[in-house]
Order: structure tokens, then sequence, then C-alpha cells
């Protein structure tokens, strides 16, 4: 029997399981190149045909696995959002007082606009999308803003922060950390886990109550009593 004649009852085709893996390493492989050339030419300026180009196919063969351009873009910027998602489920599981989970929090938020998917939350326009996908975007984005601020105000209730407008600090932090995805170059000067933990400590550390020590009032030790007695 020739060793490249199916046996019997196994199926020429390539298992569904396989066929459905090939197909989201394929689709994956379209997010990682479209989002670099989106970062670096611009989202309006990168075109589908570039993307084919530098994936070595048709554009053609993009359709395949998307629509068009702006649901690219927006599985670009779900991407960011997602490993935000999965981060805040985290540090939330893993307690500790409101100060401590804010740092976690501006640690790997500065992480995530290090990479790829995370600059394209801050550097693409929601205007871009559709107006459904451009409302998931807001929406989002309100929902982060709520976990920063819920771990200031924990972190005021529990005195490990400073009392403060927590809204006013979010957006101070927000601001910083979103800026990130702006100017931060891989393989440049500095690297993600270094200016995550830079950001994580000049972030937080004007909002730290101070720990104050308590005063432990020690009582002189008794000197021994001079005798009395005449010389």
């Amino acid at each position: 029997m020739d060793a490249d004649t199916p046996t019997s009852g196994a199926s020429p085709w390539m298992p569904f399981e396989s066929r459905r893996r090939a197909r989201d390493e394929k689709r994956e492989a379209v997010l990682r190149t479209a989002v670099q050339l989106f970062l670096e030419q611009g989202y309006h300026r990168a075109t589908l045909n570039e993307v084919a180009e530098r994936l070595n196919i048709t554009k053609p063969a993009l359709y395949n696995y998307f629509r068009g351009k702006e649901e690219i873009l927006f599985e670009c910027w779900m991407l960011g959002k997602e490993r935000v998602d999965e981060l805040i489920a985290e540090i939330s599981a893993g307690g500790g007082s409101g100060l401590a989970k804010l740092r976690k929090l501006v640690r790997a938020y500065a992480e995530v606009m290090a990479t790829d998917y995370g600059a394209s939350m801050v550097r693409f326009n929601p205007r871009d999308l559709t107006e459904k996908n451009a409302e998931i975007v807001r929406a989002a984005m309100k929902s982060i803003d709520r976990t920063f601020r819920g771990y200031i105000a924990q972190g005021i209730a529990d005195g490990s922060i400073k009392p403060c407008d927590p809204k006013l600090a979010a957006f101070a932090i927000a601001g910083s950390l979103n800026w990130i995805g702006h100017w931060y170059q891989r393989g440049g000067a500095w690297s993600a886990n270094t200016v995550a933990d830079e950001f994580a400590l000049r972030l937080t550390e004007g909002l730290a109550a101070k720990q104050t020590r308590k005063k432990t009032t020690s009582t002189p030790a008794k000197g021994k009593q001079s005798s009395g007695g005449s010389r």
C-alpha cells in the first residue's frame, strides 16, 4: 500500500482544529503587520496593499480574514484593551491597599503602552471607526478611568493615599501613561520594564500617605541611687 494513500476512515483534509489554528495564526500575522504599518505611517496613509506586500500575499487574500481596513484598526485596539482588562482582573483579585493596586496598575499599563497594540489605543482616532465600534472604545476607556479612580478612592479610604480628588489624580496619571504610546520606541535607550518601573514610582509617590512611625516613649533607665551616708 502506498505510504501517501490515506488509510481507511482517515480524512484527506486538515483536521478542523488544525485549520482553525492555521487561520488564527494568519489572522494574527495580518494584525501584527498592519498595526506596525499604521504606527509607522499613520492610519490614513497606510494601505492594505502595503500590508499585503509585507505579508507577501495578495490584497484579496486579506479579505479572507477581515472585511476592511477599519475592522483591522478596531481589532488592533481591542487586543490592547483586552490585555489591560486581563491585568486589571489580576490586580483586583490580588488584594492589597489602594496604593499597592494603583502602583501595580500604573506599572502594568505602562508596559502595555510600550507595545504596538497598546500604542494603538492612544495613537488612533476613534472617529475613524464605525459609530458602533467608536462607542465600544469610549465605553472601554471610561471603564479603565473608573478603575484608576476606584483604586485611588480605596487608597484614600484605607489611609495608603493622601486625601485628593480621585478624578483629577486619575486624569493626571492616565495622561502621563497614554503619552508613552506616542514617544516610546522599542529598541531605544529604555526598556519597557525600565519605563514601567520609573512611572510606577514617579506617578504614585506624590499620592502616597506618609507613614508616621509611632513614637515609643521609653522610660529612662533609673540610675543607682547614691547612698545618703556621710563620707
